[in-house]
């Protein structure tokens, strides 16, 4: 196992054994841009090609359908989409896309992890198909801000950008270079928005979270015995929708102070960027009276049926811990609350459609 996996596994390892990482790899990333995979490194499975546009026009990339999904190359991110693309040698990994919808490809010995803004992404990962680096084309529409109008009869794949809200999004840090136990949170800083005030009460939400776990993190390392091993403190984001005037993110800050593993925190913010306010479920499904004890109900059976129950669970004690992506709200726990480390975070995923009346918006109040 090379140094670069090690320090993967240590630090996302919860997130890559739910997600079945460590039961199995894909070989080395090095195909399709700089020189072929060894032929036993390839992902055999049946598929068709996928003719990929972008807004509406045909490009010279192909994509592939497997598995039920359409996957694009990493050259029609940097050749079509005009995405910069880089690669580091010594780390293996690949870089490309800029400022928050940067994303990095890092080759493991159990598979191709990717990140954004050094936020692990474990839902998805990298694929090698017929000697070509390939990403599932949700990953762009989750995290990178596009779109696609998908045709199964035709086999074709149209990829536009999204309409987002007229905000900018730059990465903060907070660095401490501490001998043997150094830390640096990166944190999502907002501007551009018609107010002021609520533009303040945004980054100053995030940036409390933030700091309360930089100051946890600095009364550990006072404590800290010079013969333990290092310390770790690191923390990233990803923004998962920016539309309809609501900007909604996940941060996740991990430690690590010895032993077999880290610890990792996750919270997630969604905001209203006409005032700033932090939304909870239920400024969002209060239209239905009883979106709480739906919600209560499917996350029972659904944390029940997993593998790794501890049991506990006897409905939402806070509504905060959800995020949004394209019609959708994702609802999760921390490590260890209801489940052993090693499920990850449990996530569970409900469509606006299933918590809200007929013709019903999410949004309607805030506009």
């Amino acid at each position: 196992m090379n140094t670069n996996s090690k320090k993967y596994i240590r630090k996302w390892g919860a997130g890559m054994l739910a997600a079945g990482i460590l039961l199995g790899g894909t070989g080395i990333l090095q195909a399709g841009i700089t020189e072929a995979a060894p032929a036993a490194a390839q992902v055999k499975a049946k598929s068709s090609s996928v003719v990929l546009k972008v807004n509406g026009k045909s490009t010279a990339q192909t994509g592939l359908l497997q598995e039920g999904k359409v996957w694009v190359p990493v050259t029609f991110m940097r050749d079509a989409l005009g995405m910069p693309l880089s690669y580091d040698k010594a780390e293996k990994t690949y870089s490309i896309g800029t400022g928050t919808a940067q994303m990095k490809l890092a080759n493991m010995d159990y598979g191709i992890m990717i990140s954004v803004n050094n936020y692990y992404i474990g839902e998805y990962q990298g694929k090698q198909l017929n000697n070509r680096l390939y990403v599932p084309f949700e990953l762009l529409s989750d995290y990178m801000g596009y779109k696609g109008d998908w045709s199964a009869a035709a086999g074709q794949l149209n990829v536009t950008k999204r309409t987002q809200n007229a905000i900018t999004i730059k990465t903060a840090s907070y660095t401490k270079d501490y001998k043997d136990a150094p830390i640096r949170l990166d944190y999502p800083v907002v501007s551009g928005l018609a107010s002021a005030e609520a533009e303040k009460a945004i980054n100053a939400t995030i940036k409390q979270t933030v700091l309360q776990f930089a100051a946890g993190a600095e009364d550990q390392i006072t404590k800290r015995s010079k013969d333990d091993r290092p310390y770790e403190f690191e923390g990233g984001y990803v923004v998962t929708y920016n539309q309809d005037g609501v900007l909604s993110l996940v941060t996740n800050q991990y430690e690590y102070t010895g032993g077999a593993h880290g610890m990792t925190y996750r919270n997630a913010f969604t905001f209203s960027v006409k005032d700033g306010k932090r939304l909870l479920l239920g400024d969002l499904f209060g239209a239905n009276p009883n979106y709480k004890k739906q919600l209560n109900a499917k996350l029972s059976a659904g944390l029940k049926a997993t593998g790794g129950y501890l049991g506990g669970f006897n409905g939402l004690n806070t509504e905060k811990y959800f995020y949004l992506k394209d019609g959708k709200a994702v609802l999760f726990f921390q490590l260890y609350d209801y489940t052993a480390y090693a499920e990850g975070f449990p996530e569970f995923t409900f469509s606006f459609k299933e918590l809200l009346p007929d013709g019903s918006s999410p949004f309607a109040a805030l506009k």
